[in-house]
């Protein structure tokens, strides 16, 4: 009962999936709009960099809804409430970028674009399979070479497949991740063989930073159960870098660190009795914080409910709090809150 009068709330605040867009993305988009003429006369003002990274963003954006060009292009033009979607291609920045640079100069940006494209599709399509499909083609790899795979695959993807191999080769393949450094090029040209597909040389390899943060954002999905269990053995291996994770990483407690209007929200926005399932496996400090940022009679009817559910499954509670967390970081994807985490990304227009 306490969920639903919380969630009746704000039934009025939509919470809709919007993509999130890097800010070479909102740039292609904006030229884009402008069409070849317009788009070609404001990329002479742009150096060869921010033109190739343009290009790089405008090559691979694919389909993009008219709600989400209202929304990048409301900085720029007012009372665009009708605007249509756009379609970016590499053909679209082939003709944008021939229009106003030298034949030989576009040959050499589009040169470079060619070949990541390749390699992304290869590695979305991987990532596309089924995790069962992928941990049974891991188990029979090397420790070294699921690592180096396993870094190419969306973290989401990652965190479901790494289970699957088993806790000692689990164990062995994330310290591995962790470790990662540049893969040799004729590694990754083995490695996109085997996976029948074309032979793109190895991109550009993140940094220890990037790394962490991916892993941070790997752990974040992970089941808890199976990040409690490898946690004792990655601090005791490799502390330094697992403490750095760590730091990066966004839990379930770190919600009690929003400002109170921001926790609010988000209790007010999740369905059904998310909130109380959540909170009956949180501990006692951020219990009290999400329920001192409630009214007085949400708050008592919130602590009713929790005391009259019975047991709660510890998958439900996690269920119930990636949830949440996902409702919190598609918030601040919308600049509707602010997490307590990290540094927003430099966006370009």
């Amino acid at each position: 009962m306490a969920a639903a009068n919380v969630q009746r709330t704000t039934t009025s605040d939509p919470a809709p999936t919007r993509r999130k867009l890097s800010g070479p993305q909102k740039a292609a988009i904006l030229f884009l709009c402008l069409g070849e003429k317009r788009g070609s006369a404001l990329m002479q003002q742009l150096d060869d960099d921010e033109i190739q990274r343009v290009t790089r963003a405008m090559s691979g954006l694919g389909s993009i809804s008219s709600e989400t060009v209202e929304q990048v292009l409301s900085d720029f033009v007012e009372g665009m409430t009708n605007g249509g979607g756009v379609v970016g291609s590499f053909a679209v920045a082939e003709n944008l970028l021939r229009s106003l640079l030298p034949g030989d100069q576009v040959e050499g940006i589009l040169k470079d674009i060619r070949g990541p494209l390749k390699e992304r599709d290869l590695w979305a399509r991987f990532s596309g399979l089924s995790e069962n499909v992928i941990a049974n083609y891991l188990k029979g790899e090397h420790e070294q070479t699921v690592a180096a795979i396993l870094t190419n695959v969306r973290t989401d993807v990652t965190a479901k497949v790494l289970p699957l191999l088993g806790p000692e080769k689990m164990n062995s393949v994330v310290e591995r991740m962790i470790r990662m450094e540049a893969v040799p090029h004729h590694m990754m040209r083995q490695i996109e063989e085997s996976l029948q597909s074309d032979i793109i040389n190895a991109g550009a390899q993140p940094t220890a930073t990037e790394q962490h943060q991916r892993m941070a954002d790997l752990f974040n999905k992970l089941d808890r159960g199976a990040f409690d269990a490898m946690a004792p053995a990655l601090e005791a291996t490799i502390p330094d870098a697992f403490m750095a994770i760590k730091a990066k990483m966004f839990t379930f407690e770190d919600l009690v660190k929003l400002e109170p209007m921001d926790l609010a929200r988000i209790m007010r926005g999740v369905p059904g009795n998310t909130l109380p399932t959540a909170l009956r496996g949180a501990s006692q400090d951020a219990r009290d914080a999400f329920l001192n940022a409630l009214p007085g009679r949400s708050r008592d009817m919130l602590v009713e409910e929790m005391e009259s559910m019975g047991p709660v499954r510890r998958r439900d509670v996690n269920a119930a709090q990636t949830l949440m967390l996902d409702y919190a970081r598609q918030l601040a994807d919308e600049d509707q809150i602010r997490l307590p985490i990290g540094d927003d990304e430099d966006e370009v227009y």
